[in-house]
């Protein structure tokens, strides 16, 4: 199974790019495994939202960061929003953003 991963823009991909080294490093070996393997690595790695919508989790030493992400047909992956987690729960704001990207990107997909 290949999967081909891409970014809903440049901002999105510049955005993970700036986060600390060791988070960084530990997203991109994920998406490695997402290529290769699929979307579901589950838990402690990815997760459902519901709704067609996944997180990827990334810790490191310097954090915890959250990737979402959406799934298209023809084995694409989509990652529409990440943020680097400063509260227990995921604020609805960092949520709200990746919902109105991944609705943007299945309309544009129809």
């Amino acid at each position: 199974m290949i999967f081909r991963l891409s970014y809903y823009n440049e901002t999105v991909e510049a955005e993970l790019d700036a986060w600390p080294v060791g988070l960084r490093a530990r997203f991109r070996a994920l998406s490695v495994r997402m290529e290769e393997y699929g979307p579901n690595l589950g838990m402690p790695h990815t997760r459902a939202l519901g709704n067609g919508l996944f997180e990827i989790r990334a810790k490191a030493e310097e954090g915890i960061g959250r990737v979402f992400f959406c799934t298209m047909v023809g084995r694409k992956i989509i990652i529409l929003h990440s943020f680097i987690k400063k509260t227990d729960k995921t604020p609805k704001r960092e949520l709200d953003i990746a919902l109105t990207r991944q609705k943007e990107v299945i309309s544009n997909e129809l």
